[in-house]
């Protein structure tokens, strides 16, 4: 199959830079547009009483989604890709990140979905959750999942 429209998901880990270079290397073969995006996911539970600036803590999140999409950019850029780049806030906490990736691959008509996953098993797996996971069991765009190195 020919991928024309190749979208990659970033969270800062080396993991989804992986994913990142294996986009730029799919881009750069098959002639495709690509897009990089982050989910900055502003959820944060605080008790009562407890001093905490929330605008503040919101800045900082779009700063660091910024940063990444920065470097992501830049390695596109050394590799003589143009990439587009996307920072989705999911503030309102009315989807999961793994619903905003799917909902931003159908709405740029992606037809090839990269995105890292750290291969977590058993009782990390069942704590942490995995978006990945969340992705491909939702996702109607094919997905390329790349694994982290251990």
């Amino acid at each position: 199959m020919v991928y024309k429209r190749i979208l990659v998901a970033v969270d800062g880990s080396k993991t989804s830079t992986l994913a990142m270079k294996e986009a730029i290397n799919l881009a750069k073969n098959q002639k495709a547009k690509l897009r990089v995006i982050y989910v900055a996911d502003e959820f944060v539970v605080v008790g009562e009483g407890v001093p905490f600036n929330f605008k503040e803590y919101e800045n900082s999140i779009r700063k660091y989604g910024l940063h990444i999409l920065n470097k992501m950019k830049f390695l596109a850029k050394k590799a003589d890709i143009s990439a587009e780049s996307g920072l989705i806030e999911n503030s309102e906490h009315s989807a999961r990140i793994a619903e905003i990736i799917v909902q931003e691959a159908s709405a740029w008509r992606a037809n090839l979905l990269v995105i890292g996953t750290h291969g977590r098993r058993g009782f990390s797996r069942l704590v942490l959750g995995s978006v990945a996971e969340g992705v491909v069991r939702i996702a109607e765009t094919p997905i390329l999942l790349i694994r982290g190195k251990k």
